[in-house]
């Protein structure tokens, strides 16, 4: 366990370039703890075996860095900064080879013994996408499943938005500090994350993103997950990166299919090909993982319908997506009576938006 003191080195070490894991522990070994290799001369760093990009990048922080101020930051912002040697970092993390030597996370991270999985898939989701993620994600939650996604638009957002909707938590990983939320519109979904699960980086405050940051930020998503799912992806898909690392570490791919007429589905399908576990329902993800000792399906109770209305409404919702204008035509009931009564179902539970005013049928409410 590090202490507070110790603490400020190593957040301030988290901040410079090209120090990573394995040249923090040799630091560690060569001068015995972070904060005597923080203030160590120049000529002692080299004799430790430095290289000069990293040692350059260590003089110019060190020159304006405070390692006080940076842990009073973190307080101010209700952040915490858990090492790779205390007890409160994710343990599945540490078993991946490249781990973080410092985590940031803002929220509570889901028990050790609560399984996680990581949900990611395209930023320009199609409907079909949409409704796949949000109705999975929900199973997976009321089976006992935290949801661990990138905050990203599209997939990352549906599967985030559906796990906080489903009553259950998640976590999201940035690529940059966690002070700096992007995308920027994703500001109040991730506010809603602190709240019911956890914002995590490896970034100290103040870091934007870099195209470079999100592949790195890919392995922590897969790297405290039993598994990931990846829903649509096309061929040079970034969630095709996050399944890749995710069979480095021995976890466990799965995927669910897609059209062979949709870009968007090519990459989940070759995935498949190449031996990833096809899903169909949270059931598959349940038998892969082997949770089925583990989590527990809690009841849906489906409100019925409370006037002719509804009823009209409901002959024209299936499990497909099928547009407003469309419904409108087949009930003959007026744009803005359709409109208003769609919206109640959508609080009842009986129906659901999958965006571009395509309906589904609603999954119901989580039974009491």
């Amino acid at each position: 366990m590090v202490n507070r003191e110790e603490l400020k080195y190593w957040v301030s070490f988290s901040g410079v370039p090209g120090i990573g894991k394995a040249k923090v522990y040799h630091l560690l070994e060569c001068f015995g703890s972070l904060s005597d290799a923080w203030t160590a001369p120049e000529k002692d760093l080299k004799r430790a075996g430095l290289d000069s990009r990293s040692l350059q990048a260590l003089i110019a922080i060190r020159a304006t860095l405070s390692p006080d101020a940076e842990l009073d930051r973190l307080e101010d912002q209700h952040i915490n900064a858990f090492t790779c040697e205390d007890s409160d970092y994710p343990a599945s993390l540490k078993q991946i080879y490249d781990y973080p030597p410092v985590l940031f996370v803002k929220g509570d991270l889901p028990k050790t013994a609560e399984p996680c999985l990581a949900v990611v898939g395209t930023r320009r989701p199609t409907a079909y996408g949409r409704q796949a993620a949000g109705e999975l994600v929900a199973d997976l939650v009321r089976s006992g499943v935290h949801i661990v996604s990138g905050l990203a638009r599209g997939i990352d957002s549906v599967a985030h938005q559906s796990a906080l909707d489903a009553g259950g938590t998640t976590v999201a990983v940035f690529a940059s500090g966690l002070d700096i939320v992007y995308p920027r519109e994703n500001a109040r979904l991730a506010a809603s994350i602190t709240e019911h699960g956890a914002l995590i980086s490896e970034r100290p405050l103040g870091t934007r993103p870099k195209p470079e940051s999100f592949p790195l930020r890919n392995r922590i998503m897969s790297g405290i997950s039993l598994g990931v799912l990846v829903i649509e992806a096309g061929e040079r898909s970034g969630a095709l990166i996050t399944a890749h690392q995710a069979l480095e570490q021995n976890r466990e791919v799965l995927a669910v299919p897609g059209s062979i007429f949709s870009p968007a589905s090519n990459g989940t399908n070759r995935l498949i090909l190449e031996g990833a576990k096809l899903v169909r329902q949270c059931e598959d993800v349940i038998e892969e993982l082997n949770l089925g000792a583990v989590t527990q399906q809690l009841p849906l109770t489906m409100p019925s319908p409370s006037n002719d209305t509804e009823s009209a409404i409901l002959r024209h919702l299936s499990n497909e997506p099928t547009h407003i204008d469309e419904i409108c035509r087949g009930s003959g009931l007026p744009m803005s009576e359709l409109s208003s009564a769609l919206a109640m179902m959508e609080l009842k539970g009986i129906a659901r938006q999958l965006g571009g005013m395509n309906y589904v049928l609603g999954k119901g409410n989580k039974a009491e």
